[in-house]
């Protein structure tokens, strides 16, 4: 393993929402080759909030989208690479720490865990009973289990949408059930649905159980104006992509300990327990969940990366036991 190699990184950035994209804005203007992996715009909470007016610097409203795009573009246009990718597992105990993803592998000296808080607590009835017999969070993955076959994709992102229309390469039918009114992806992946025969949308939609035998056989989904009214699908998959509010921090496997609201502890430099291994935003429950409170603790992570990375100051733990 070189630093020459394609997936290697001196910091790797784990979600780009608020707080990554800042981060990466400050790693790459450093000269730092930096890597941030994201599943889209509109995955994460800033990314689906449709109006913001009070953001500094910024005049008049605003979309989440639209704010996030800037960043993005601000950090792209120092050199930071976005990848389109979902982290699913780690090593972080190492000089070169690894990220495992769903599609390749990724390797960063320095890591900035920047994932959110739209993580579940709460499965559909079925979720876990039929995981890996029908049920998948991966459509890139497992869409050629499911050739000629109908599946539901349950979600209403970019990441959903994107699933949806990988699917519809294989399955016969993709149910696209969507638990708003409308999707909240970009135009462009929108448009492209609205021209895809085998994807059906159904919106307003609320699955209510996911049931089976041995493997997935169909699922139950009421609609927001209906809810007494039990609706059958006949699917031998079903893949989630749907949001809470809880810190998505289950890719770290229990290699940081996180507090009984399920978020990461840090110093005040944005260090975890691991040196070189930094959290920032929502995965902290003691921050106030607003954007500019995430782009601060961004700046900050990406500031002490830089000086740990290039030993301009020896990193020291400032733990409290206020």
């Amino acid at each position: 393993m070189t630093d020459n190699d394609k997936n290697v990184y001196d910091v790797l950035i784990i979600g780009g929402g608020p707080a990554g994209a800042t981060a990466a804005i400050y790693t790459a203007r450093a000269g730092l080759k930096t890597g941030i992996l994201d599943k889209g715009l509109t995955t994460g909470a800033l990314g689906v909030t449709s109006k913001i007016a009070n953001f500094p610097g910024v005049a008049g409203d605003i979309s989440g989208a639209e704010l996030l795009g800037i960043m993005r573009k601000q950090a792209t246009d120092f050199g930071a690479e976005f990848i389109n990718d979902k982290a699913v597992g780690t090593e972080l105990n190492s000089e070169l720490r690894t990220i495992y993803g769903n599609f390749d592998v990724y390797y960063g000296k320095a890591i900035i865990i920047a994932s959110g808080s739209m993580g579940r607590a709460n499965l559909i009835d079925g979720e876990a009973t039929f995981l890996g017999r029908g049920v998948s969070y991966c459509g890139v993955c497992d869409a050629a289990f499911y050739k000629d076959r109908e599946v539901a994709v349950i979600g209403k992102t970019d990441e959903a949408l994107e699933e949806a229309l990988y699917l519809s390469r294989f399955a016969s039918k993709v149910h696209l059930l969507v638990p708003s009114a409308h999707i909240e992806a970009s135009d462009e992946l929108c448009e492209t649905m609205r021209h895809n025969e085998i994807i059906v949308p159904y919106y307003d939609a609320r699955v209510r159980e996911i049931y089976g035998n041995d493997r997935v056989e169909g699922l139950r989904w009421t609609s927001a104006g209906n809810s007494e009214t039990l609706n059958h699908l006949a699917v031998e998959g079903v893949f989630v992509y749907l949001q809470g509010g809880k810190p998505i921090t289950d890719f770290l496997v229990g290699q940081l300990d996180a507090c009984e609201q399920g978020c990461l502890q840090v110093d005040r430099n944005m260090q975890t327990v691991i040196p070189g291994v930094f959290a920032v935003g929502d995965v902290l429950c003691t921050r106030v969940r607003q954007a500019v409170i995430a782009v601060g603790d961004g700046a900050i992570a990406a500031i002490e990366a830089e000086k740990w990375l290039r030993g301009k100051k020896a990193a020291r733990l400032d733990w409290h036991s206020d």
